[in-house]
This record gives C-alpha cells, structure tokens and sequence, in this order.
C-alpha cells in the first residue's frame, strides 16, 4: 500500500482520539480545578483521557513512520473538526450554521495543502546537538507561555498562551518522535541503537515535551474548549512544519503554483478554524455543586 495512504489513514484516527481527549479534558477543567493537578490524578476520567491521548500519539507515531512532518501535522487540524459534533452531542444541541461553515472550510484547506505537502517516506533525522538545542530554545519559550501575567486562571487570554504552548510542545515531540523511528527503523543494528546516546536523550526530551503539551492543554481548557483547541490544533503543525522545512530539509512541491496553493489552503483553514473556535460552549456544572442539582445546559 502506498506509504502516504498509510500515513494519512493512521494521522485521521490520531485525530479523532485526540478530539475524544479534548473534549474530556474540557470537562473536567470546567467541573473541577484545572490547576490543581494532584486532585486530576485521583479521577478516574482524567485518566482515561491520558488514555486516549496516548492512543492518539501511537497513532500519530505510526503516522510519521510512513509520512513527513508536513504532512502528517496538518492534518491534526482535524482534531478540531472531530470534537464538534462530538462536543455537541455531549451538550445536547446542534451544529450551528458557522461551525459547518468552519469544518467544510477547514476540510477544503487542508484538501488544498496535501497535494503540496505530501512528500516521500522521511530518511534526514535531528542529530543530537541539533535536538538538544531545539529543546533549548522551546524550553525557553514555554517559560514565556506559563509567565505570570495580568489575566486571572480561566481568562481567555491565559488560556490562549497555555494552548500556544501546549501545541508547540506536541509539535516538537512530533520531530523527535520522527527521529526516533526512522532512526531506529533505519539501524542496521536496532539493539545498539536503542541503547545509544542520541536515542536515549531524545526519548527523554520526547517525554518532556509530550507531557508538558498535556498539561499546557489541560490548563488552556480552563478557558474553555473551542479556542485554546484552535490555538493549539494551528501552533502543533505550525512549529512541527517549520522544524521539517529549517531542519530536516523537508520542502513543499509545486514550486510557486504550489506555495500560491500551500497559502490558499492555510487561509481557509485558519478561517475555518476561527469560525469552529466561535462555537456555542457548554454550562457544565462548576465544582462543588453536589450530583443532585447538577443540570447540563
């Protein structure tokens, strides 16, 4: 079977485990404490999230293994499109006319980037000092995205930030993970490579950067569910493409047809993707409020 079916198939599941995981993880943001973590550790549904979005990186994995990162992360964008029939099943309403109107443009936009972005199975890896140094510069800009501002927990504007680098975060494990599998698919001798210098630090630093991208998103869906999962569906492609393009010599096909096509798609996504983020939210009840007078809006 083609490699970039394969790909496509395994990035489209991926998504629509990470969209389960969202709208979960919304809901216990919005009916407990999202900043406290010890107490999300104690319930059993924060787990089974952390369930699903390991699912969804294993599948994404898999993804990469048979696709570049210019490909495989757009489509992640349709995390979002997943979770909003989902989210509204959940809140007991229908898709309104603008969401429509945002997933058929985000389905077009990434329709118009896929023939550009689709490229041949991944074989140019990080070298060490090159993953070491990225995680340095992302690690910095994380602390810029988590500094304390003027804006209270649950504002939009904190959200916003925690999602920005929840997704720049899950975009950089994304380029690690690729060295990872094409490195160790790529040995002649898997054994020695797995016990090798290069393949034990980036799996640590693919760690890092997966877990605190799932943190980042729990605090973001303080805020609520469609924005931070908008902000943080376009950074994940974003930073993973622009490390594909700067390190791994990844590039885009068609020449200036295909970059004038590349852009064209990039807008109706992003517009279909504001739209979606404009979605009606749902009144879950707040903590605290004890199981016999909770009622969903």
């Amino acid at each position: 079977m083609n490699p970039t079916v394969i790909a496509v198939a395994l990035a489209l599941a991926s998504a629509v485990a990470y969209a389960t995981a969202a709208v979960a993880q919304e809901r216990l943001a919005a009916v407990g404490h999202p900043g406290r973590m010890p107490r999300l550790l104690l319930r059993g549904a924060w787990w089974g999230a952390v369930g699903l979005n390991s699912g969804g990186a294993l599948l994404h994995v898999a993804a990469l293994r048979y696709g570049p990162l210019t490909l495989v992360q757009p489509l992640g964008a349709l995390t979002l499109v997943a979770a909003v029939p989902l989210g509204a099943r959940l809140a007991g309403r229908r898709v309104v006319r603008d969401e429509w109107r945002g997933v058929v443009l985000a389905l077009l936009g990434l329709g118009a980037l896929l023939p550009v972005t689709a490229g041949e199975t991944p074989s140019r890896t990080l070298s060490l000092p090159e993953a070491v140094a990225l995680a340095a510069v992302v690690l910095a800009f994380l602390g810029l995205c988590v500094r304390p501002g003027r804006t209270g927990r649950g504002t939009p504007g904190r959200g916003l930030r925690y999602a920005t680098g929840s997704g720049v975060a899950s975009g950089v494990a994304s380029a690690l993970t690729q060295t990872l599998t094409v490195a160790l698919a790529g040995s002649r001798a898997p054994e020695a490579a797995l016990v090798s210098w290069r393949t034990v630090v980036v799996a640590v630093l693919v760690a890092v950067f997966a877990v605190s991208g799932l943190l980042l998103a729990q605090s973001a869906y303080g805020s609520g569910l469609g924005a931070p999962l908008a902000t943080l569906t376009l950074a994940n492609p974003v930073a993973a493409a622009a490390i594909g393009i700067v390190l791994l010599d990844e590039r885009f096909r068609g020449g200036p047809a295909g970059w004038a096509l590349a852009a064209a798609g990039a807008a109706a996504a992003a517009r279909g993707v504001v739209l979606l983020s404009r979605a009606p939210g749902r009144a879950w009840p707040r903590a605290g409020t004890p199981w016999s007078r909770r009622r969903w809006a």
